[in-house]
């Protein structure tokens, strides 16, 4: 068996990836823009400069800073009041914590986002390790936020499983040699995620009792 559990957290997590989705919309329309519905898919998962250059191909015409910053923040603003979980996800950290593994979030997010989601759904004392993609050189899915958060576990990352739910978060959990596992959210499995993948799960708590029966 592995010895660390490392989570990402938006789509994975919480029920939050649906929030940016509709926010994305909201935020291209009111910056003039036509939204494409394939933007969200796009940027799922990332942060920083990969991000805005994101939204540089998609909205060429818009300052990717402020479209960026406007849907960070007024998501955060709604997770004030309400933060959704995903199915099983009490199952799932229960059972890691019972089988003995070291625990983590890697999560593109802000570091106070992050703590803020953990705090309001009592989720913060599950945790050995907390990272946010301001940390990091490079975003997802570049595998750096993987790799530091393998080493805030004391691990190597080959000794540690990635619960993902995007494109990009899965990318950076197969290139940092992690067991990368993907419950899928808003992006569909591909061939391309199927053949960086160790297993695919409907939810959560499908993967606990697979992985640790």
């Amino acid at each position: 068996m592995l010895k660390g559990a490392i989570f990402d957290m938006d789509g994975l997590l919480f029920d939050t990836e649906r929030l940016y989705r509709d926010m994305w919309v909201v935020l291209a329309k009111e910056y003039g823009q036509i939204p494409d519905p394939e933007f969200p898919k796009a940027v799922c998962g990332s942060n920083g400069e990969h991000m805005r250059n994101i939204i540089r191909h998609y909205y060429p015409d818009v300052d990717p800073a402020r479209f960026q910053q406007d849907c960070i923040d007024r998501v955060a603003e709604q997770l004030e009041h309400e933060v959704p979980l995903k199915p099983g996800l009490f199952e799932m950290l229960d059972t890691v914590r019972k089988n003995g593994l070291r625990i983590a979030v890697a999560s593109s997010s802000p570091m106070q986002t992050i703590q803020n989601n953990l705090k309001n759904a009592g989720l913060i004392s599950y945790f050995d390790a907390v990272i946010s993609g301001t940390e990091v050189p490079a975003g997802k899915p570049a595998p750096d936020i993987f790799q530091i958060a393998a080493s805030k576990l004391g691990l190597d990352p080959s000794d540690c499983y990635v619960f993902e739910d995007s494109t990009n978060g899965i990318r950076a959990g197969a290139v940092a040699g992690c067991t990368t596992i993907m419950i899928p959210d808003l992006t569909e499995p591909t061939d391309e995620l199927r053949a960086l993948c160790a297993g695919i799960y409907p939810s959560l708590d499908a993967a606990a009792q697979a992985l640790f029966p």
